[in-house]
């Protein structure tokens, strides 16, 4: 760093000095590090008004877990803790309370529950399962304080009617323990649930009930399940319901409990068998899920599974996240992987694993086929020798590879909805909405050489808590999330925080688009809008707004669209903010197009720090480039009170703008109303500075000192100073040093010493 030059005031050397000190504290906090995976381009933190989200909320209630969606998307239905809502949400805000019907567990069952379980908190009927059973009837289950119980539910107008009396047993479609995790589908009016049977939740089960078919269920004595199975998915396809779930897995031997992922499957037209298996699922396979990167460690712990919708592209995805049960650097992974149907059907077409009795271990099955083959959805019952082979072949041996589409660090997440989003381009863009463990949300879209990039992350709670269920609304436009306390209404996007075409383009998200009549990036209505500017792909606005009003060139220095006039004080130092408006661009400054003064200037959090001095004044632009594209933020007209300096033509035109920056006093000078004080820097750096120079003494002071002392010793005993007494012990001078001479004064005083002692 260049010393500044001689022959000023005093007051200018105090100011440098200070503000040389101020450079040697803030240079090691500028470092920045981030974790691996693509960083969110913009967050919003928990009450951004940039960011509006609406949040529904009602006295006495809590738990809002389940989340169920209308036919004509007009009315969401809210499970929540011994209540079920319903909930209008045709405007735009927070949504209305239609109407609310409560369902709590009974006094009985409460006393029971209490007497079992130490936890009271939980003895309530908290909704785990809520689907659409037809158009007046909706389908509830609760835990019903550990007595799992089911009930219908009258529709009337989109409003629930107060529930009857007739509430069946829900065992085997409601978890015990609201804890455990469980998942249920509706398909053609039979309910598959997949969750814990009975009160210790040591017993999984995959279970159908309702509808004209037989009921059937998991054989808990042939370990088709471990028992610590917890399933999150089940989706149903043309002719089976695919389970999706995490569980330890047996056909691994390790030193410690391996989590594996997946999937299960069970035919639509299973009916049992007639001896063998009987009320038990014949069609029962399961395969394993993999989601990994090359070289890294597997992500082998499902969170969440959701099938794209069914306009979408011709070959349905099952798209997945997932976490790992090994923690890298001290942090969690998630990553997000797509499933193609196509790949799950081939597996459950392949071989069989089997058990070898007498190894213990799982190996391929390569006998002979069986004809019809098992677990095939054949029609009618199968033969004994299927259902004999079905018992101990329900595993495959091809593993469902996926293929990873986002993998991030430093993050868990929880919940997904997906969604395509037409572009100007005329391609569908896949969409990801992302919840995770701490409460926040991130909008992920995949490009189109298959990698997901963040455009935004909206810290949905103020506490961290997980984001509990993802509904999204198309028609609304809007995604709806469950937690503790309500349900928060989220608009798909604000395309209005990006006040500029080159903003809009960069942020690269397939709901907006830049309007250049208007001259606003607004939500994309329609994709056959020709004018507006949009670049999904390569995110250029040096292309997409080339020819719009807020064109830009590739020029660093580009023309400014207003410069702030700023005033300098002397003996102070001037902070210059720069709004970061992405993170993934790279930001730095520059003076009337050239470098910065290096002992007059520094950088911290993004802020120029200025301290006025002669030549300091002139044109201070801080610039961003991103994704090879580079553009000026903002830009400070700095001018001297002292001396005004002549504007550069090539500004001419430019609207200006007259603002007050951050100010710090260094010295004398005119006062100034300090809106950030580095004094406390200072007086850390000075207190360091200071104990540093004392330890720097004591040292300096303690080596002359020793060597006196030392010196001392090797000349021998000394005598004890004038006015104070001999010792009465002679053990100092019994072991004398081989150089002390003892001489013959010594000897008296010792005898006459021992003469007055006896």
């Amino acid at each position: 760093m260049a010393l500044p030059a001689l022959g000023l005031d005093p007051w200018s050397l105090l100011g440098l000095f200070f503000f040389q000190l101020l450079l040697l504290l803030l240079s090691p906090l500028t470092a920045e590090s981030g974790g691996q995976g693509p960083m969110p381009r913009v967050k919003y933190y928990a009450g951004d008004g940039r960011r509006a989200l609406s949040f529904f909320h009602k006295k006495g209630l809590q738990d809002f877990d389940t989340l169920l969606l209308s036919g004509d998307e007009n009315t969401l239905y809210v499970g929540a803790r011994e209540a079920i809502l319903a909930l209008n949400i045709e405007d735009p805000g927070v949504p209305k309370l239609r109407n609310m019907i409560p369902w709590p567990a009974s006094d009985k069952k409460k006393s029971e529950c209490a007497f079992k379980k130490s936890n009271e908190t939980q003895c309530f009927n908290f909704i785990r399962v809520l689907v659409s059973f037809n158009a007046t009837h909706l389908y509830a289950c609760g835990t019903f304080a550990f007595s799992p119980a089911c009930t219908f539910i009258g529709l009337q107008d989109s409003n629930l009617i107060p529930i009857s009396d007739k509430v069946m047993e829900g065992k085997g479609q409601s978890p015990f323990d609201p804890a455990h995790k469980n998942t249920a589908v509706l398909v053609d009016g039979m309910l598959y649930s997949g969750t814990m049977n009975n009160f210790l939740g040591s017993e999984p089960i995959l279970m159908r009930t309702l509808g004209s078919q037989p009921v059937l269920k998991t054989d808990t004595f042939l370990r088709w399940l471990h028992p610590d199975a917890s399933f999150v998915a089940a989706i149903p396809s043309t002719e089976v319901v695919y389970f999706f779930f995490e569980e330890t897995a047996s056909e691994f031997e390790f030193f410690e409990k391996l989590h594996t992922s997946r999937v299960a499957r069970v035919c639509k037209n299973d009916v049992g068998g007639e001896k063998l298996l009987q009320k038990k699922w014949t069609t029962f396979l399961k395969a394993q899920l993999l989601c990994t990167q090359p070289g890294q460690l597997p992500f082998n712990v499902i969170r969440h599974a959701v099938l794209l919708p069914a306009d979408s592209p011709s070959v349905p995805h099952i798209y997945a996240v997932f976490t790992s049960q090994w923690q890298v650097g001290g942090t969690r992974s998630s990553a997000v992987c797509a499933f193609s149907l196509v790949d799950i059907e081939n597996v459950f077409k392949g071989k069989y694993k089997e058990l070898n009795k007498e190894t213990s271990r799982w190996t391929t099955y390569s006998d002979s086929e069986i004809t019809p083959r098992p677990g095939s959805c054949s029609v009618g019952p199968s033969s004994d020798k299927v259902l004999t082979f079905m018992k101990d072949h329900f595993l495959m041996d091809k593993q469902v590879v996926g293929t990873p589409l986002l993998v991030k660090s430093g993050v868990e997440y929880t919940q997904l909805a997906v969604e395509t989003a037409p572009g100007l381009d005329g391609h569908d863009h896949l969409v990801m909405y992302l919840g995770t463990s701490t409460g926040s949300l991130h909008k992920a879209v995949v490009s189109g050489d298959g990698d997901a990039y963040l455009v935004e992350e909206i810290q949905l709670f103020p506490d961290p808590e997980p984001v509990r269920n993802l509904q999204l609304a198309p028609t609304q436009g809007a995604l709806f999330a469950g937690s503790s306390g309500g349900v928060w209404r989220v608009p798909r996007a604000n395309c209005s925080v990006y006040e500029s075409c080159v903003d809009c383009v960069l942020a690269r998200d397939p709901h907006c688009a830049w309007d250049p009549e208007s001259q606003i990036c607004r939500l994309l209505s329609a994709p056959n809008l020709n004018s507006w500017k949009q670049d999904m792909e390569r995110g250029n606005p040096g292309w997409a707004c080339a020819n719009g009003p807020m064109g830009r060139s590739h020029r660093p220095q580009s023309r400014p669209q207003i410069i702030k006039e700023v005033l300098a004080v002397p003996n102070s130092i001037l902070e210059l903010p720069c709004p970061h408006l992405s993170a993934l661009a790279s930001y730095h400054w520059s003076h009337s197009q050239a470098a910065l003064p290096e002992a007059s200037s520094a950088v911290y959090n993004g802020s120029l720090l200025l301290l006025p001095r002669d030549g300091v004044g002139g044109l201070y632009q801080c610039v961003a480039t991103e994704n090879g594209f580079s553009y000026p933020v903002v830009s400070y007209w700095v001018d001297s009170e002292e001396q005004a300096l002549a504007l550069d033509p090539e500004l001419a035109g430019i609207p200006r703008e007259r603002v007050e920056v951050p100010l710090t006093r260094v010295g004398g000078g005119a006062a100034v109303a300090v809106q950030r004080s580095y004094w406390p820097h200072f007086l850390v750096v000075t207190v360091l500075l200071a104990l540093v120079l004392s330890g720097a003494l004591i040292v300096l002071l303690a080596s002359p000192l020793g060597a006196l002392r030392a010196r001392g010793k090797v000349q021998g005993c000394g005598s004890p100073p004038p006015g104070e007494k001999a010792p009465l012990s002679r053990e100092q001078c019994l072991q004398p040093h081989k150089d002390c001479r003892t001489s013959v004064s010594d000897t008296d005083a010792d005898s006459r010493l021992g003469t007055e002692v006896a």
